[in-house]
């Protein structure tokens, strides 16, 4: 299966995507938007974005576990992680991202 973006709607009725891997797995999950037009500009950016090893914000959460969020060209979250059990665990899945961010179809679920 190749990679894609999951465009859903969430029970607050605002939409959302996840981007999966080719194996199934969600490498990076979106923000909650107004509409699918606004979804579709951040899956944009995505694509935009996941090529620069600058926009990949390294985070770790209270449990001591990692995560990352890609941020846009003007310091905006775009989207975040699942959190991981180690670093480099991490870093395999940013260069997930990379890859599959900027060629990834859009499968729309809404």
């Amino acid at each position: 299966m190749p990679a894609k973006f999951e465009l859903k709607k969430a029970k607050n009725e605002k939409v959302f995507f996840n981007l999966l891997a080719p194996n199934g797995e969600i490498i990076l999950t979106s923000q909650m938007y107004a509409s699918k037009a606004t979804a579709k500009k951040g899956i944009r950016s995505v694509q935009t974005n996941c090529g620069s090893e600058n926009h990949f914000v390294h985070k770790k959460g209270k449990s001591g576990k990692a995560h990352f969020v890609l941020r846009s060209a003007n310091n905006r979250v775009i989207g975040s992680s699942q959190t991981y059990d180690s670093t480099a665990s991490m870093k395999k899945g940013i260069k997930s991202v990379a890859k599959n961010g900027k060629s990834a179809q859009i499968a729309d679920l809404c």
